[in-house]
């Protein structure tokens, strides 16, 4: 994979901010044609540098603006524990990201639900129940400061 150029970056930090912009609004900011962004857009998304595109959900909307951060010891170590646990997290929707992480725990999760009570409802039926778990601590959002999505590109 080649070094992005200017042209490349400006286009990602513009798709970040907005992903529903049109070809021709985007060409006219990077003053290229429309044949030329497109190009550039497919080139990224082959090249991976373009994953996906989402929506951003309001969680306040939707009753979902309870936010938790569980961290989780697995009982042991082997590459068939890590893969089923993996496995296993990646099935619960309530489970917004999980990150495999160095120190005392084994994997950080954040967690998106309604409430304190959906909270304890999520660990006794859902997390307690994935094998190999063997201690967990919890911890909850009290207010949100900021939650970037985008990574500056320079």
């Amino acid at each position: 994979m080649k070094e992005l150029d200017t042209i490349d970056k400006n286009l990602l930090n513009l798709l970040q901010a907005n992903a529903r912009l049109t070809t021709k609004q985007l060409s006219l900011k990077l003053n290229l044609s429309p044949t030329a962004v497109y190009e550039r857009i497919k080139k990224l998304e082959r090249d991976d540098y373009i994953l996906n595109y989402v929506a951003m959900v309001n969680p306040q909307k939707v009753k979902k603006d309870f936010i938790a951060f569980a961290m989780l010891q697995l009982a042991e170590h082997s590459a068939k524990n890590i893969a089923d646990f993996e496995k296993n997290i990646k099935e619960l929707p309530e489970v917004v990201a999980c990150f495999h992480i160095s120190g005392s725990y084994d994997y950080l999760l954040k967690v998106n639900l309604e409430d304190m009570k959906a909270f304890r409802k999520f660990m006794v039926e859902k997390l307690t129940e994935i094998p190999h778990i063997s201690n967990t601590q919890s911890v909850f959002s009290i207010h949100e400061v900021f939650n970037y999505t985008a990574l500056p590109i320079n």
